[in-house]
């Protein structure tokens, strides 16, 4: 499942839910059933690549094991 942004408009609070696409949960923070989906904004494609090849450069460098 996916993380969706989401707006209680009982307590005016966004929050990060992970929830079905067809799922309108709770809020966290008051309980609200009233949560509306927020449009998130998508990578600019060809950047996250680009981050990732620097950072595994990087620790090759520092000489250490990382995730990347």
């Amino acid at each position: 499942m996916p993380l969706y942004d989401f707006h209680c408009p009982d307590c005016d609070k966004d929050v990060e839910v992970l929830a079905r696409f067809c799922d309108i949960p709770a809020c966290p923070t008051c309980g609200g059933t009233h949560m509306t989906r927020l449009v998130s904004r998508i990578a600019p494609e060809g950047k996250s690549k680009e981050k990732l090849k620097r950072a595994r450069a990087q620790a090759g460098r520092e000489g250490h094991f990382s995730n990347y």
